[in-house]
């Protein structure tokens, strides 16, 4: 009893023809310049190659992955590690309480120029931030 199916039909079509109809022009301004990430304050910025997951080194040290860690493509999109070996890529990452890298986000052109202000600081530095001097 689908009496109004040919009429609903038509109605899915025009509908999917009409998103289809604004995808390029979409895609045309986000291919222009890729769009900043905002990243957490303790994130640290670093040099990640991944040798055989878990395995990575980072900045040239060895290291590892957590058994959930995420890494998130330069378009934002989750990547399996093992689609990344052998890749030198630039990086922001957390690491979780042991120590190991947990979220890893890969930096897309525009992401690289900016500096972070606490690439040198650790996640788990309990001081201030203030620099003092003793006499």
């Amino acid at each position: 009893m689908n009496r109004c199916l040919p009429h609903r039909l038509s109605l899915i079509f025009i509908l999917a023809a009409s998103t289809l109809a604004t995808l390029p022009a979409q895609a045309q301004t986000t291919e222009s310049k890729p769009a900043v990430r905002t990243f957490p304050a303790a994130a640290l910025r670093g040099e990640i190659v991944v040798l055989a997951p878990p395995v990575i080194t980072l900045d040239g040290k060895a290291d590892r992955l957590t058994p959930g860690a995420r890494i998130h493509g330069a378009d934002n999109l989750l990547l399996m590690s093992g689609t990344l070996v052998n890749q030198t890529l630039v990086v922001n990452y957390l690491r979780e309480g042991a120590g190991n890298v947990h979220e890893v986000w890969i930096l897309n052109s525009e992401e690289v120029k900016l500096k972070r202000p606490n690439s040198k600081a650790s996640w788990f530095s309990f001081g201030s931030s203030s620099t003092s001097t003793t006499p």
